[in-house]
């Protein structure tokens, strides 16, 4: 079945609880979007958010925001201002790992664009430790129930069109510690197979390890459309999967979410007015999940949703 026709089942038989759009105090006359999932620290909950002008494209900071309402964070004044796009975080043992995109610029024109990671124990003291290939975004990363720690790649191009089909594949490979966290270890992370049909693409957002063993992932998968009018659509979907690190086979692939789960609200081009870009789950004290995702490239939301990997294990 054809990633559009999945869309259009899952569209008319979807489950959701509640539907919102975050807000965001202190940054006006900015968006912010592609969050990264919620976390605590020191009794309270904080996120990282990509704030960038809607008419502007690769010229966004991350900043960290902190919870002061019900879906409504606040900018934590001095705090550390990154220069990158679309951050994420793992808690690998007592540290906090940050990651996100970096552009770089040459003459004043876009040249490529990185993975960059940071670490600490301290939120407000986060140090940059090493970065990724180029041209490599989606790079995630998860504590095993070994204390080795997974990592997921996200090559993407023409080369994997041309042998896989896919316009991405997704990898994934194990370290024994951060410091063994390179660009070459990523690079050659082995590829998980089946996972993307023909012109699709996607990656992993968010990585949980499960009390079987097995690894739970959030990501995004995606597919070019038209609209009414006949315009180019790049149709972005929340999803979920199961990855089994000893067997490395992927199963379970579903949606959990579409640009119609979130209120209705804008976009930053008409290209992606059907574009949500997965940031992960939080667990809820009745079981269900609250699935946060970074919505047409100018806001973040939050939908709840039934637990997406129930019948292989409870998070850890």
């Amino acid at each position: 079945m054809s990633l559009h026709q999945q869309k259009k089942e899952f569209e008319a038989s979807k489950t959701i609880y509640e539907s919102a759009t975050l807000s965001f105090k202190n940054v006006e006359g900015f968006d912010v979007y592609n969050i990264s999932i919620p976390f605590e620290r020191d009794g309270k909950r904080y996120l990282f958010g990509r704030v960038e002008r809607r008419e502007e494209w690769a010229r966004s900071w991350v900043r960290l925001f902190e919870e002061t309402g019900h879906d409504e964070w606040t900018v934590v004044d001095n705090s550390m201002i990154y220069t990158l796009e679309d951050p994420f975080i793992s808690e690998i043992g007592d540290e906090l790992v940050l990651g996100g995109t970096h552009v770089q610029y040459q003459s004043g024109k876009y040249s490529t664009f990185f993975g960059y990671f940071y670490r600490g124990t301290d939120l407000h003291d986060l140090y940059y430790f090493t970065t990724g290939p180029n041209k490599m975004k989606d790079i995630r990363l998860v504590a095993l129930a070994d204390g080795r720690i997974g990592v997921f790649s996200r090559p993407r191009g023409s080369e994997m069109r041309g042998q896989y089909g896919s316009e991405s594949m997704i990898g994934f490979t194990v370290i024994d510690k951060l410091e063994e966290l390179t660009a070459d270890v990523i690079e050659n992370a082995p590829y998980i197979h089946g996972i993307f049909g023909a012109g699709e693409w996607g990656g992993v957002n968010q990585a949980y390890l499960l009390d079987s063993g097995k690894i739970g992932i959030i990501g995004h998968i995606c597919y070019q459309d038209k609209d009414v009018d006949g315009k180019l659509l790049k149709v972005y979907l929340n999803m979920a999967f199961i990855f089994d690190p000893i067997t490395r086979e992927s199963h379970d692939l579903h949606l959990i979410g579409s640009r119609s789960c979130y209120p209705p609200g804008p976009a930053k081009t008409p290209y992606l007015t059907d574009c949500v870009f997965s940031s992960g789950i939080v667990m809820r004290g009745d079981g269900k999940a609250d699935l946060y995702s970074g919505v047409g490239d100018c806001q973040a939301g939050r939908i709840t949703i039934d637990y997406p990997f129930a019948p292989y294990g409870s998070i850890v």
